[in-house]
């Protein structure tokens, strides 16, 4: 019976992938365009983020929140966003595509910077992500899908480097209120911070120069792991 319902689950996960991907990656005809909105709203999940946008503003010269669709990119215009900086990088389908359509229209400035949200980035892509925060023209705008992981870990960088925040209120970015589980998998975001704080309290070194010279993302995933296999062995 087991392998009959792993069997099961990976037919169904098959056939989801497969029903993922086969449509909604083109915007160039009427009916195309009509797929591809459905694709943002059935696939990605876009009906949720109609009344749900996560935003907080991190400064005058920034804001954090989940992914836009067009009529809040020229909302976002409005406010004064001359930037999207997108951390889910570029994609062929539907919410990329009116995305960056959107962005050309309203002469918006989108910038593709793909981190991960369960798993530890390389250090040079999180220092590019330092980069863009000195370059991408402001105010500006960075998402991810939901808003949680990705642009918490962002957000706590950009509030590290930028404003001068304490690790301790830069970490109140990757928070529950904004759907963060730090039980979770994204729990290492949270951890990656721990390790900075932690690596850091008797001799101050700034986040963008601690990523370039001591940062292990391997050494902090084995780290990691281990604490939750403990504490999953404590809570069976």
């Amino acid at each position: 019976m087991p392998g009959f319902l792993n069997n099961l689950v990976r037919k169904i996960e098959d056939w989801q992938l497969a029903f993922n991907s086969s449509f909604g990656d083109d915007i160039s005809t009427p009916r195309g365009r009509r797929l591809a909105r459905l694709h943002t709203h059935v696939v990605d999940h876009a009906f949720l983020r109609r009344i749900w946008h996560n935003t907080r503003q991190l400064s005058p010269e920034a804001w954090r929140g989940n992914q836009p669709d067009p009529k809040r990119i020229a909302r976002l215009k409005s406010m004064g966003i001359r930037t999207l900086l997108n951390l889910r990088g570029p994609s062929a389908f539907g919410v990329y595509l009116l995305e960056r359509e959107a962005c050309q229209e309203l002469g918006l400035e989108l910038v593709d910077h793909e981190i991960s949200a369960y798993a530890l980035d390389s250090r040079e892509t999180y220092l590019r992500l330092f980069e863009l925060f000195d370059t991408v023209e402001k105010p500006f705008y960075l998402h991810c899908k939901s808003g949680a992981d990705r642009s918490g870990l962002a957000a706590a960088f950009y509030l590290l480097d930028r404003q001068g925040a304490s690790v301790e209120q830069a970490m109140g970015e990757l928070a529950l209120k904004y759907a963060h589980r730090k039980n979770s998998a994204a729990g290492i975001l949270d951890h990656l911070l721990e390790t900075y704080a932690a690596d850091t309290r008797t001799a101050p070194v700034p986040i963008r120069q601690w990523i370039a010279t001591r940062y292990d993302p391997v050494a902090i995933t084995a780290d990691f792991d281990a604490r939750r296999k403990r504490g999953k062995g404590r809570h069976p």
